[in-house]
């Protein structure tokens, strides 16, 4: 099937790999941004992600 289409075999399988990680990556955010908007609440990987950039001296505006 992937010869007709011009992929070999190796290609298409770092392809897959690729899909189901920015899928993977699209979903959790999804879920995370969700999460937020119901309950007004960070996350604890938000709280943590602010407070490491609060300890290299960055602020949110300077992402």
């Amino acid at each position: 099937m992937w010869n007709e289409l011009g992929i070999s075999g190796g290609t298409a399988i770092i392809i897959l790999i690729a899909l189901y990680y920015v899928i993977k990556w699209a979903v959790r955010n999804g879920i995370k941004e969700a999460y937020r908007a119901i309950t007004g609440e960070k996350t604890n990987e938000d709280i943590q992600n602010e407070k490491e950039l609060k300890e290299l001296g960055l602020d949110s505006e300077d992402q």
